[in-house]
C-alpha cells in the first residue's frame, strides 16, 4: 500500500509541475507574513509558505476553485467518522478531485507557486487519512478540513 501511495504521490507531483509550467521557485515577502491574522489555520498556512498577494487573495483559475470547493463539499458530506473503511473511500474520492485540480491547472507565476504551497499539505494528508488506525484517520480528516477552509482566504 505504501508503495502505491508513493507512486501516486510521485506521479501527481510530476504531473502538477509540468502541467502548470514547471518552475516552483518561492519568494516570501516578510512584510506580508507579518500582516497576516494569527489564527491557527492561517498560522499553519504560513508555516507551509502560503502568503497573500500584497494583502489580497491570489487569482486562481476557475477549475482550481471548483476542484477545491468539490473537496470541501466531499468533506462536509462525510458522516461515517467511526469507520476506517469509510476514511479509505473518502481518501480515494478526494484524491480523484485533487488530480483534476492538477490536470486543469493553468496558473502561472507566483500565484501558481502559492497554489503549490496550498496543495502540498493536502497531498501529505491522504496517506494518514486512509490509515488502518481510526485515530490517525480522524486526525488527518480534521487537519485536512481545516486546511481546505483557508483556500478562500488566499485565492479567489
Amino acid at each position: 500500500m505504501k508503495n502505491t501511495i508513493l507512486k501516486v504521490t510521485l506521479v501527481l507531483a510530476i504531473a502538477f509541475t509540468y502541467s502548470c509550467g514547471g518552475k516552483t521557485k518561492h519568494k516570501q515577502d516578510d512584510t506580508q507574513v507579518e500582516k497576516k491574522e494569527k489564527t491557527d489555520e492561517l498560522h499553519q498556512s504560513e508555516q507551509n509558505g502560503l502568503v497573500l498577494n500584497n494583502g489580497k487573495p491570489w487569482l486562481a483559475n476557475s477549475e482550481t476553485t471548483v476542484g477545491v470547493e468539490n473537496m470541501q463539499e466531499i468533506m462536509k458530506n462525510f458522516t461515517e467518522k467511526s469507520s476506517v473503511k469509510a476514511y479509505e473511500t473518502l481518501s480515494k474520492r478526494l484524491k480523484s478531485e485533487f488530480s483534476m485540480v492538477f490536470e486543469k491547472c493553468t496558473m502561472k507565476g507566483e500565484a501558481h507557486n502559492q497554489l503549490h504551497n496550498f496543495l502540498i499539505p493536502i497531498n501529505d494528508l491522504f496517506e494518514p487519512l486512509a490509515s488502518s488506525n481510526l485515530k490517525e484517520c480522524q486526525d488527518s480528516y480534521n487537519k485536512l478540513n481545516s486546511h481546505l477552509k483557508v483556500y478562500q482566504t488566499y485565492f479567489k
